[in-house]
């Protein structure tokens, strides 16, 4: 352009200014073309069939000792009674003293505990709550409580022990309460549990926190009573200890003994599971094998 006339610069700059937009204008022919092709190609090999049903999301299910616990709260919300909670870590008084174990009862020797300091401990029992419970009521009655949550012992893991497990416990205070009503009621417990064929026996034994105690057994859920290794020919299984409410409990709960009586009981619920799905070891509770987990979503 440097070496053209001034009257050859005009006509000179428009051609190569056609030739420029020609050429441009193909160039974009070409790119489009080329982006249509592509979107061809990766609409042909990206094809979905919606006809396809969608991937299940693999999702969890509620923890067997969960469906237990829940399972045994619904039997007795049914029956009237309300749920408690507490602290999992308690005071000396409320987990010993306030239930009739002085601080030389050789009881305390059956529960070997986690003591933080030494009034302080993880609970051993769910039985702190009752206690809570019965002064909270304030003196009214009827009281019908169920008390569940986690508890500590100092025990070796095995098949039927653990450090920490699961407990369910019922207190039940008001005038004229006999052990006739504690019979009925784990009756009709253990019969919503495992069906109408099972039966309950009492066995004197001894709490400090009852008086008269009892150990629970029930009609074996593998033989239906008639005798078989898992509950030694017996026809019998251990379930629950219970009896009726200690005067000195009362007591510390706020309550006249003279004026209303009561009873209460205590159930492990890796035990009701154990017997419920015939399970073997109770550490396959706490193992997260999702085998084992696994089964309990189909029921």
């Amino acid at each position: 352009m440097g070496g053209l006339s001034a009257e050859e610069r005009p006509v000179i700059g428009q051609v190569a200014n056609d030739v420029r937009a020609a050429i441009e204008e193909v160039l974009a022919d070409k790119q489009a073309a080329f982006d249509r092709a592509e979107t061809e190609r990766r609409l042909a090999a990206e094809t979905i069939d919606v006809t396809l049903p969608g991937r299940t999301v693999a999702t969890g299910s509620v923890h067997p000792l969960t469906k237990v616990t829940q399972e045994i709260e619904d039997i007795f919300l049914g029956m009237g009674y309300t749920i408690a909670e507490g602290p999992e870590v308690e005071t000396d008084y409320f987990n010993f003293e306030a239930l009739n174990l002085p601080k030389d009862h050789p009881a305390r020797d059956m529960q070997d505990s986690f003591y933080i300091t030494d009034e302080i401990l993880l609970r051993t029992h769910t039985s702190p709550v009752q206690i809570r419970a019965m002064k909270n009521a304030d003196g009214a009655t009827p009281l019908k409580v169920i008390c569940p949550g986690r508890v500590y012992r100092r025990d070796d893991d095995d098949a039927t022990h653990s450090f920490m497990f699961h407990q369910i416990e019922g207190l039940v205070v008001g005038p004229d309460i006999r052990m006739s009503d504690l019979k009925g009621t784990l009756l009709q417990f253990v019969q919503a549990m495992y069906g109408p064929q099972v039966q309950i026996r009492l066995r004197p034994s001894f709490f400090p926190f009852t008086e008269p105690s009892a150990e629970v057994d029930v009609t074996c859920t593998q033989c239906g009573g008639q005798g078989c290794r898992m509950c030694k020919q017996s026809g019998w299984i251990e379930i629950l200890g219970c009896g009726m409410v200690h005067p000195k409990v009362l007591e510390h709960g706020g309550f006249d003994p003279e004026q209303v009586s009561g009873f209460a009981f205590g159930m492990g619920v890796e035990r009701i599971a154990l017997l419920k799905y015939d399970i073997d070891d109770i550490r396959h509770f706490y193992n997260n094998d999702l085998r084992f987990l696994g089964q309990f979503a189909r029921m």
